[in-house]
């Protein structure tokens, strides 16, 4: 198995909260990774260290071989990002904002940059018409789609979502981690996903990794759901996880 993400004795502390303490974990190359924690367990700050866009207290991150420094250049080139809102440009089209990255990253010419976000835009079930709207004419459903159409833009080895389903309702989000999966398949994917959703968790992640303590606990969902740790057992106990977890088997 190939490691495509190595995270060693990460510390990100704010003040006196240490808010991860030592936390390791491996990212495998094609699985999808579900992250899910408690509130304050730093979730979106570990996405952030990931990306470059935090300054970590201490410890290693490497992305596909290379030390991930704050604000310096990366590898941005193989991954592509879906935050939770969309972050969608609202100055430009849904074309428009598929085609920014492509043109940051690449010297395409301007047509063929139209012509491959247009592709993408497809790939992520929406219409032709969607390619000229802008963000405030869209749905939240197909925002969601159109900022997983610019973060596909460039062909990414690794896709991190953020709430991917958040703000979805029950069919949306079913509909979503359908694409997600077929994506990841069709593309080679690595996914990196922070979710509170426990049906994305049981049906979508081939692992989850739970923030706790200031550290890690990564496992099948088999192996998560039989920890001894309160938290866990509480969160995967739920009602609700358990129902996700039988329809996800």
């Amino acid at each position: 198995m190939e490691t495509i993400i190595t995270i060693r004795d990460l510390v990100n502390q704010f003040g006196t909260n240490r808010v991860h303490d030592g936390l390791s974990m491996d990212v495998i190359r094609g699985e999808v990774l579900g992250v899910v924690g408690g509130s304050g367990t730093g979730k979106s700050v570990l996405l952030r260290s990931i990306l470059g866009l935090h300054r970590i207290t201490s410890g290693s991150i490497e992305v596909l071989g290379q030390t991930i420094h704050y604000q310096r250049p990366g590898p941005e080139k193989h991954w592509g990002v879906l935050f939770q809102t969309g972050a969608l440009l609202s100055g430009l089209t849904v074309s428009e904002n598929v085609e920014l990255p492509i043109a940051i990253h690449s010297d395409m010419p301007p047509e063929t940059r139209s012509e491959l976000a247009l592709l993408k835009i497809r790939m992520t079930g929406l219409p032709d018409s969607a390619a000229l709207k802008f963000p405030a004419e869209l749905s939240g459903g197909m925002i969601k789609r159109a900022a997983l159409a610019r973060a596909l833009a460039i062909e990414p080895k690794i896709l991190f979502l953020d709430e991917p389903t958040s703000g979805l309702d029950p069919i949306a989000a079913t509909e979503f981690d359908n694409l997600i999966r077929y994506l990841q398949s069709s593309l080679d994917l690595t996914i990196f996903m922070v979710t509170h959703d426990v049906d994305s968790l049981f049906g979508l992640c081939d692992r989850i990794a739970v923030l706790v303590d200031g550290k890690v606990v990564v496992g099948s969902a088999e192996e998560i759901t039989q920890s001894d740790h309160p938290w866990i057992r509480r969160y995967f106990g739920d009602p609700r996880a358990q129902r996700a977890r039988q329809a996800g088997e």
